[in-house]
């Protein structure tokens, strides 16, 4: 058995589990677009944020749109590793930039699913990996996981990073943060976890005994390789925009993007209460910031490493907290999957055929809400 086979017979549950959600959310959804005369193919790769890729990955950087209200929509704020994947998808394979685009997000939300597991099962064993990976199949937004989106990607990167940021492996730790970080602008969040991972270790190490030199190399190295990523790309944005080290802020400034400390989102959940239909829409935003809050503070409480909370506190905080899209949030909380450790670990203390109707009744709604989701107006 090589090196790799045990690892994988290990995930196969997870990783067989989360092919039937997904499988099962991609079917209903192509009945569900069918049914109204829409393509649920032209959905998954060639709508909202997918075009934008494709846009890059067919014609480089430097198109942008001007909206009449005065704002700038540029094709700069999308970072470059997932059109990167999809110019070489074009160039290897007969497919078009879109469907290399769908290939890679596939092939990378099983690349995390592999990894949430790998993490979870490190930290609290293989039951409660399995279930990580199922409950990060059937959030209510899995469906993204399986578009042309670079969500499956990041999160492929950043479970890699964190596992071998937690199991000693700094260097490889430091080279997959640079990678995320080429691929969403939340990739700082990697970096904070790779560096806390590093810096306690290396001060754990010295209060025990000298490491070994060569331990000593690939650690720094590993540090100094992942902050590279985003820092190379917000640089090349300023330097390509004439605006300095602060010229991609400009940028998301345009899409009126930036972080307000959730002032914005507190306004918007505010306006909800002004009529009695849309009222209980703001009651349901309470409710879901206050259980992703709530997770937060369990994992704090049940001991998950100081890398998981990092990461996941960095992602959430820049998700609630940033004045965007204010229907994006839900995505853009997708890859804080230790959020659904507590969750995994209670489903673990249950009998498998009553955890086991629990996961498909939620995989049912999900798959059903996502075709809903995808065919409405707004983007995901």
């Amino acid at each position: 058995m090589t090196d790799l086979e045990a690892p994988l017979r290990r995930a196969a549950p997870a990783l067989l589990g989360y092919a039937a959600v997904r499988a099962l959310s991609l079917v209903v959804l192509t009945v569900w677009s069918a049914a109204r005369g829409k393509s649920a193919h032209t959905l998954l790769t060639a709508r909202w944020d997918s075009l934008w890729y494709t846009r890059v990955a067919d014609l480089g950087y430097g198109y942008e749109v001007r909206l009449p209200n005065g704002d700038v929509h540029s094709n700069l704020a999308f970072f470059p590793l997932l059109p990167w994947l999809e110019r070489l998808m074009h160039a290897v394979f007969p497919l078009s930039y879109a469907d290399g685009g769908l290939v890679v997000s596939l092939l990378a939300s099983l690349a995390a699913a592999w990894g949430i597991f790998a993490v979870a099962e490190h930290v609290y064993g293989r039951h409660v990996g399995v279930y990580a990976v199922l409950l990060w199949a059937v959030l209510p937004v899995g469906i993204v996981q399986s578009m042309a989106y670079s969500e499956s990607l990041f999160t492929a990167l950043a479970a890699w990073s964190l596992y071998a940021a937690l199991t000693g492996r700094r260097l490889t730790a430091g080279t997959l943060a640079l990678l995320a970080g080429l691929t969403r602008p939340v990739g700082l969040a990697v970096v904070a976890a790779v560096w806390v991972a590093g810096v306690t270790s290396f001060v754990r190490d010295r209060s025990t005994a000298p490491a070994p030199g060569a331990r000593n190399w690939r650690c720094a190295l590993g540090l100094a390789l992942a902050p590279l990523g985003a820092a190379g790309y917000v640089l090349w944005v300023g330097h390509h925009t004439g605006k300095g080290p602060l010229g991609y802020l400009d940028v998301q400034a345009g899409w009126r993007n930036g972080f307000d400390g959730g002032a914005a989102f507190a306004r918007f959940v505010g306006e909800k209460f002004t009529s009695f239909p849309s009222a209980l829409a703001g009651v349901g935003l309470i409710v879901g910031v206050g259980l992703v809050l709530w997770l937060y503070v369990v994992g704090v409480r049940q001991g998950q490493p100081l890398p998981l909370l990092v990461f996941t506190g960095v992602v959430t905080a820049l998700a609630l907290c940033a004045s965007s899209y204010f229907g994006s949030k839900p995505r853009l909380l997708m890859p804080a999957f230790p959020l659904l450790f507590p969750l995994a670990l209670a489903l673990a203390r249950l009998r498998i055929s009553r955890s086991a109707w629990v996961v498909g009744g939620v995989a049912v709604a999900s798959a059903v809400y996502g075709a809903f989701w995808l065919n409405g107006t707004g983007p995901p």
